[in-house]
C-alpha cells in the first residue's frame, strides 16, 4: 500500500513527539521503530526525519544531546520537552477529531447524502 506524501507529512510530527514520550531516542532508531509500527507501511527516510527534529527543536518541543553509547557510536539522542507534551496532546485531540469524523463518513455508507450545492445567479 502506498501512502501519500501529504498523509505522511501530516502525521509526522505526532508519531515523532508519541515516540519521544515513550523515551529519548535517535534518529536511526525513530526511523525503524515507525517502519515496525505502521508494518512497513511508513518508510520514512533520513530527509523527512532530520529537518522534522531540526523544526520540533527549533519549536522547544523536543530537545537534543550527543551520547556516545557503550556500543561505542556517538549519536545525536531527542526527548520530549514539557512544552512538547504539551503540543502531542493537542495533537491527539485533533487527530482523535479527524478519525472520528472519517469513521462517521465511512460508516455511513450509502445513507450519507450530499448537500446539493446552491443554485447560483438562479431567481425564483
Amino acid at each position: 500500500m502506498h501512502i501519500t506524501k501529504d498523509l505522511v507529512a501530516a502525521s509526522a510530527t505526532p508519531l515523532v513527539l508519541g515516540i519521544l514520550a515513550e523515551g529519548e531516542s535517535y534518529g536511526y532508531a525513530i526511523l525503524k521503530q515507525v517502519n515496525e509500527l505502521s508494518g512497513g507501511h511508513l518508510e520514512w527516510t533520513d530527509g523527512l526525519l532530520y529537518p522534522l527534529l531540526h523544526r520540533l527543536e527549533r519549536l522547544g518541543h523536543v530537545e537534543s544531546t550527543w551520547q556516545t553509547p557503550a556500543e561505542g557510536r556517538r549519536r545525536k539522542y531527542y526527548r520530549i520537552t514539557d512544552q512538547g507534551l504539551k503540543e502531542l496532546a493537542e495533537q491527539r485531540r485533533q487527530w482523535a477529531a479527524v478519525v472520528d469524523t472519517l469513521r462517521g463518513v465511512w460508516n455511513a455508507g450509502a445513507s450519507l447524502r450530499p448537500i446539493p450545492a446552491p443554485a447560483w445567479g438562479v431567481t425564483g
